[in-house]
């Protein structure tokens, strides 16, 4: 059996072979002097340069090193979900490899969750960088529409497993975690973390990646505000649409009946509102079934936690 450790550091990696000789050992340089046990848990994700054989050589330098391996690339959140299903630690820590965040800032990091006094730290990003304009879009947007009071939420981040186990596992939804978690009541709070200028290799940022953010933005967003309670949104849809038809329709009849005047359009409009109306509503009743089942979930599994 594993032994219990302190700390796990999740590191996904993608073509980073160049990276990671000096990222681990920093590593051990910096964790072992921390005062906590550790363990670094690498996930090559699907990495198409040496990286699993630079993996390979290393894990027979550092005991503390350990690795898991995705056949083809799988993203962040993917990477994070293998890598915690093998950690150990009592605190979980998200940490890229390509030396932007230096290891010795982990234990800063760390420390409010090892103390006891949060759930989940998020690293507030010190220093210029290229995508400081984004970043600062996203956190407000994040802050606006969700209310959390931390001011980086897209960083590198320190918690407790149980709070990753809330978390919706789709691609990039890491970046929400910190929303998501606050949602469910864990107590959030933030350090400084000094940003550094990437040591090797390329960025995996794209301009592309920017529009699906935002929608899964929303998507986050709508799901927070109405996945318990999904027919506030359905169901008022539903009744306001069908309603709207309903007093169109007896417009049309009035028109028709009372004046002799037919208008077609006005009769498609009011099918169409009173059909999407009772369609939204039913939805509404369907969303409801499938919250209750995801409840029943949930309370499984916080059933499980408290054994």
């Amino acid at each position: 059996m594993t032994a219990i450790v302190d700390v796990s550091l999740l590191v996904p990696a993608k073509d980073e072979a160049l990276n990671l000789p000096e990222f681990v050992r920093q590593c051990g340089e910096a964790l072992g002097q921390a005062g906590f046990s550790f363990e670094v848990v690498v996930v090559n994700d699907g990495s198409s340069d040496r990286t699993g054989a630079v993996l390979a050589e290393l894990e027979r330098t550092y005991p503390f090193l350990r690795t898991v391996t995705h056949r083809r690339q799988r993203g962040i959140a993917e990477a994070l979900r293998s890598a915690g299903d093998v950690a150990q630690g009592r605190v979980h820590v998200f940490y890229p490899a390509d030396l932007q965040y230096l290891p010795a800032d982990i234990p800063a990091l760390v420390a409010p969750v090892l103390d006891g006094q949060a759930d989940i730290v998020t690293g507030t990003k010190q220093g210029k960088y290229d995508k400081a304009f984004v970043s600062g879009v996203y956190n407000t947007l994040c802050r606006w529409l969700f209310g959390v009071r931390v001011t980086d939420l897209n960083s590198v981040k320190a918690w407790r497993p149980e709070v990753m186990a809330n978390v919706p596992f789709r691609p990039d939804w890491h970046r929400f975690m910190v929303v998501i978690a606050a949602a469910e009541g864990f107590r959030l709070t933030s350090v400084p973390v000094p940003l550094h200028a990437r040591n090797a290799g390329v960025s995996k940022f794209g301009w592309s990646r920017i529009p699906v953010g935002v929608l899964d933005l929303l998507s986050v967003w709508f799901q927070l505000r109405f996945g318990r309670k999904p027919m506030l949104f359905f169901g008022v849809a539903g009744a306001g649409l069908f309603a709207v038809g309903f007093l169109a329709g007896v417009v049309a009849l009035v028109l028709r009946f009372g004046y002799g005047i037919g208008f077609r359009p006005l009769l498609n409009l009011v099918e169409t509102m009173v059909i999407t109306g009772t369609v939204l509503f039913a939805g509404g009743f369907v969303g409801e079934m499938v919250a209750g089942v995801r409840e029943d979930v949930r309370e499984l599994r916080r059933r499980q936690d408290d054994r």
